[in-house]
Parts: structure tokens; C-alpha cells; sequence
């Protein structure tokens, strides 16, 4: 017997419209978000690696990469372990995160990623990089739409967090 929970077609604050979904189709769809994600910073890794060893690098490389380290570590510590996983679904009993970098973006891991990424882009000579690069973006922003559709109906404090945050940028919608 599969447990049915609703999730929103868009914006439920916009819609009245829900569509069945079950906790598998969210898993399944989640991993596989994860599986794209993982493997597309692999590929940009390997691609920009020489690089960064080889001392190739631009130093605008480095400076992203550093900017995404530090991003990152920084959301990390503002969480409280076991309150967040890889995938886009919220875990059981996590609470909502609004301080340190979470005060002004909601994604900050993404950014975090996202960085690191251009980062290998930058140090990469091959437009396969730029491809990989573009790919991650739209894994990403897809992650974040399906977290947010989910963090809606879990956390009822979401939509009020969301009008003082921006998703990737503090200066960019």
C-alpha cells in the first residue's frame, strides 16, 4: 500500500491545484536530481584537474573555487547535522535554516556548487566544460524548484522566508 501525499503545481500560493504524488516518486526523482548532479561535478572536475595541479589555472579559477569552498562550509555550519541530505526532499523533522548565509539566499549549497563549478569551467580549455557547466546549472535550478514546491508544505513558515530571500544570489531574484 503506497502512503499519497499532494504536492502543488506551482506556486500553491498562485494555484489551487494539487496532483497526487507518492514519497517513491519523490525518492526516485530526487536521486536520480542527485545522480545528474554528482556526476556532472565529476566530469567538470576531471576536465579542470590538470589544471588546478599544473598551477594553469586563472587566478579568477582559484578565486571562485575558494568563494564556493568557503560558501559552502559556511552553510554547513549554519545547519545542524542530520537536518538536511542531498536530495530536494526536506527530511522528517528538520528544522527551517534562516541564519548565516540562509539569511539572504535559500540554495546557498547550490550557489556554493555552482561556484566551484565555474571555477573548472574557467580553468578548463575544452567547451565540453562549458557544457557540463550549463547542465549543472539547470540540475540545480531544478533542485531548488522541486525543494521549494516540497519545503511549502512541510515548513509553513516557508512562503514568508521565501519573500525575504532570493534562490541563488542576495541581489539576484
Amino acid at each position: 500500500m503506497r502512503t499519497k501525499h499532494t504536492a502543488p503545481l506551482g506556486d500553491p500560493a498562485q494555484t489551487g491545484n494539487q496532483q497526487p504524488t507518492d514519497d517513491r516518486a519523490r525518492n526516485r526523482l530526487g536521486s536520480v536530481l542527485v545522480a545528474l548532479q554528482f556526476t556532472l561535478i565529476a566530469l567538470l572536475a576531471w576536465l579542470a584537474w590538470p589544471a588546478f595541479l599544473s598551477g594553469q589555472a586563472p587566478a579568477g579559477a582559484w578565486a571562485s573555487a575558494a568563494l564556493g569552498v568557503l560558501l559552502g562550509v559556511w552553510a554547513l555550519c549554519a545547519n545542524r547535522p542530520g537536518n538536511f541530505h542531498i536530495r530536494p526532499s526536506p527530511r522528517a523533522g528538520a528544522r527551517l535554516v534562516q541564519q548565516g548565509p540562509y539569511r539572504r539566499i535559500r540554495h546557498p549549497m547550490y550557489t556554493a556548487v555552482m561556484a566551484c563549478g565555474c571555477a573548472g569551467a574557467w580553468a578548463s580549455t575544452t567547451w565540453v566544460v562549458w557544457l557540463a557547466m550549463v547542465a549543472l546549472v539547470a540540475v540545480l535550478v531544478v533542485k531548488a524548484v522541486v525543494e521549494e514546491r516540497w519545503m511549502l508544505q512541510v515548513h509553513p513558515g516557508y512562503a514568508a522566508y521565501r519573500q525575504g530571500t532570493r534562490w541563488f544570489l542576495p541581489w539576484i531574484g
